[in-house]
């Protein structure tokens, strides 16, 4: 799989990255993410990508392939409340503390990437959340801080010097963030992640869901229905539950400026199908238009921000 220059972070990732919530907060077996896990990691994938409110991914993560620590790029996201922390949210200690339990449950010595977990505009203007990153950084826990988020929060960390990646949501269903944020991004050379590539598979019926994508998938699932496209528009045969996948993530790594699209999966064969159409690189330009040009359309009236 090739790989490209992650921003001025000297390192370099694959167009397909792993996301780490469903196995934490679906509750995955270990041997199930084992598998998932060094299949990825065997065929090239080389970010992974977790978050200290994701229940038990961490220690999933640590426990499945803590031993190839060296072959991947560790991401992690920090900032929230925990029951076993008297601090609160946002605040340096709380940050501090929780970075030092994801290098425990993760089985290493540092985090390559640690990025603040969606907080509001303010408390990233603030600055005291990005301080303690950075302080973690000096200390050699991390070696890159960010931030994850969206709209125009996100748009403002592009601008922060001590901000080296980024991960936001962008796809077809998704698109603010492409004229919000990349192009600040580019400029400042930023390494840029994407969360929901796939738009929570917005082509399914919200009745076949399951557990934590129902709500996440409502809106996406609504407004690709509004913006009244097709595979067949695209150019595209085949059932639309096989070729919207491949379509969608197509698409977010088609983006100039993203570097890497994050597709957490429980199941291997989803794990292998993510694989194979990663491996088959962008969309051509002109089908690209075509869904920008749909979304535009649809979304007219201004109404439609880039989900958090």
């Amino acid at each position: 799989m090739e790989k490209r220059a992650f921003g001025n972070t000297g390192l370099e990732v694959t167009p397909l990255g792993f996301g780490g919530a469903p196995i934490g907060m679906l509750d995955t077996e270990e041997s199930r993410t084992d598998i998932i896990l060094n299949l990825l990691l065997d065929s090239g994938v080389n970010l992974i990508d977790t978050a200290a409110s994701y229940y038990g991914s961490e220690d999933l993560i640590g426990k499945t392939i803590g031993h190839r620590r060296d072959e991947f790029i560790l991401v992690s996201k920090c900032g929230g409340k925990f029951d076993e922390f008297d601090d609160p949210a946002w605040s340096p200690a709380v940050i501090t503390k929780t970075i030092d339990r994801s290098l425990q449950r993760l089985k290493t010595d540092r985090l390559d990437i640690m990025l603040l977990h969606t907080c509001d505009l303010e408390t990233l203007q603030k600055g005291d959340a990005l301080a303690a990153l950075v302080k973690a950084r000096d200390a050699g826990k991390i070696r890159f801080p960010g931030y994850s988020g969206d709209n125009e929060t996100v748009a403002y960390a592009a601008t922060l010097e001590d901000v080296k990646v980024i991960q936001t949501s962008i796809n077809i269903t998704d698109q603010v963030n492409i004229d919000g944020l990349l192009p600040g991004a580019r400029e400042n050379n930023i390494g840029v992640m994407v969360k929901r590539p796939i738009a929570n598979a917005a082509w399914k019926k919200l009745s076949d869901q399951q557990g934590m994508y129902k709500d996440y998938a409502k809106t996406y699932t609504e407004r690709l229905k509004k913006m009244n496209l097709t595979p067949a528009d695209l150019g595209f045969d085949g059932a639309p539950e096989i070729v919207w996948p491949e379509i969608a993530l197509r698409f977010t790594i088609s983006q100039p400026g993203v570097h890497v699209a994050i597709i957490g999966t429980t199941n291997p064969d989803n794990a292998r199908a993510n694989i194979a159409v990663a491996e088959k690189g962008p969309l051509s330009d002109e089908v690209v238009k075509k869904i920008r040009d749909a979304f535009k359309v649809a979304s007219s009236d201004g109404s439609w921000v880039a989900q958090g």
